[in-house]
């Protein structure tokens, strides 16, 4: 009997090995994600002095940027347009941040050269007048492999940079047999768990697009943030988007490899484990419910709407993406208020006033006087004069006229003027 619950005991505390362990290992890994310091470094080049300007790589980057810190990235340092003094600094400062980092991303948007079959970042000040200045006036790929090699878990470059190399026709060759390429070249990735991912393979050239941003940038900011999803699967879907964005004319390019774990820039949103008695109740795709209420909240684009949204999911990548949106409409609304009331009084300061209207004096109305002819009255003068009091004989050699009232004249406005 003894021996029978042995083996009873033996196969309860297996079968609960099999089915915890699994879900133990998910908790410490979702766990372990969620504490990781992320860092990044966004970088767009596009006020180029001696060539033709770029015209998208400045919003590549802010979109970068904006992406990463709305995806909880612990340190985001963007900077545009950079000397090679300011990419030396700016890269010398960023290998503090990857000291301790376990995730590291570095995006770079602008104009890139391979020389030699070795790639070089070009900062905005270059001239590159000879094949031999690259190494002067340029930041070597290498050296920003470099920086990055204290991270513990993900090394992840992105080149947005292998456009047409504007400097290929006017760069001196000081040995006849050096190569310049028109992109970017092949790059033998030694370091583990390392990625460069360029925006068209190597020995082609990417292009700019017709729209805010390039092909390949569109791309990521669709995909790489995508809380679970591996970054290689999010890179394999940027690939097949511009693929059809561009009439495969540009195929975008992964180097390096990784371990056999899941590796992803945002970690996943945990779902809760309910026990069931009975059968298992039908799996509910929270992140699916989350990014579905998002777009209908982003189509309102309301305040009262991203309130709503952020009421029920408090936590996850696209709560951090509903805050900044609402703070941005809060912004524009207060740059409006603020707009409006400036004009109000510059528009009331050059209004003229309306002077009041003038009193209109009262009409002053002189009493009607009546003289009549009175051949009958019996007077000597054969004329009477008539007042308020009424008709009276005019005197002889007198003369009766009818004007303004006279202080003291008893005829109520009649002068009489006798001789």
């Amino acid at each position: 009997m003894g021996g029978a619950s042995s083996r009873v005991i033996r196969l309860f505390v297996g079968v609960l090995t099999v089915v915890l362990l699994p879900l133990v290992g998910t908790t410490l890994t979702d766990a372990q994600a969620a504490t990781e310091k992320r860092v990044a470094l966004i970088i767009g080049n596009s006020a180029y002095r001696n060539v033709t300007k770029l015209p998208n790589t400045s919003n590549d980057a802010g979109a970068m940027a904006a992406l990463l810190k709305a995806a909880g990235f612990d340190v985001v340092e963007s900077r545009q347009d950079l000397t090679i003094n300011d990419m030396r600094r700016t890269l010398r400062n960023f290998s503090d941040q990857t000291r301790d980092a376990d995730i590291a991303v570095v995006f770079y948007a602008g104009h890139g050269i391979e020389v030699d079959g070795a790639n070089y970042l070009v900062p905005v000040d270059a001239q590159l007048e000879r094949d031999i200045d690259v190494e002067d006036e340029t930041i070597s790929l290498d050296r920003i492999v470099k920086v990055m090699e204290p991270v513990k878990r993900l090394r992840l470059v992105i080149l947005d940079a292998c456009r047409e190399n504007p400097f290929l026709r006017m760069m001196k060759r000081t040995i006849s047999s050096r190569a310049v390429g028109r992109g970017l070249g092949k790059v033998e990735v030694t370091t583990s768990d390392t990625l460069i991912a360029f925006a068209a393979k190597a020995g082609t050239t990417a292009s700019d697009g017709g729209g805010k941003n390039s092909p390949f940038t569109t791309a990521l900011l669709k995909n790489i943030a995508i809380p679970g999803l591996d970054l290689r699967l999010a890179l394999g879907r940027v690939r097949d988007e511009v693929l059809k964005t561009t009439g495969n004319k540009q195929e975008p390019f992964v180097y390096g490899s990784l371990g056999g774990t899941t590796v992803a820039l945002v970690p996943a949103v945990a779902e809760p484990i309910v026990a069931s008695p009975s059968a298992p109740a039908p799996a509910v795709d929270l992140q699916a419910d989350m990014r579905r209420d998002y777009e209908f909240a982003r189509q309102i684009g309301t305040k009262d709407a991203w309130d709503q949204f952020l009421s029920i999911y408090q936590t996850g990548f696209y709560a951090g993406l509903a805050r900044a949106a609402r703070a941005k409409l809060v912004a524009e609304e207060a740059k409006a208020a603020a707009r409006v009331k400036n004009e109000t009084p510059k528009a009331a300061a050059t209004a003229p006033a309306t002077p009041p209207a003038p009193a209109t004096p009262p009409e002053r109305t002189a009493p009607t006087r009546e003289v009549k002819s009175a051949d009958d009255s019996g007077s000597s003068s054969g004329q009477i004069y008539c007042d308020k009091l009424g008709c009276h004989p005019l005197p002889k050699n007198c003369i009766a006229t009818t004007g303004q009232h006279v202080p003291g004249n008893v005829g109520g406005g009649v002068i009489l003027t006798c001789k």
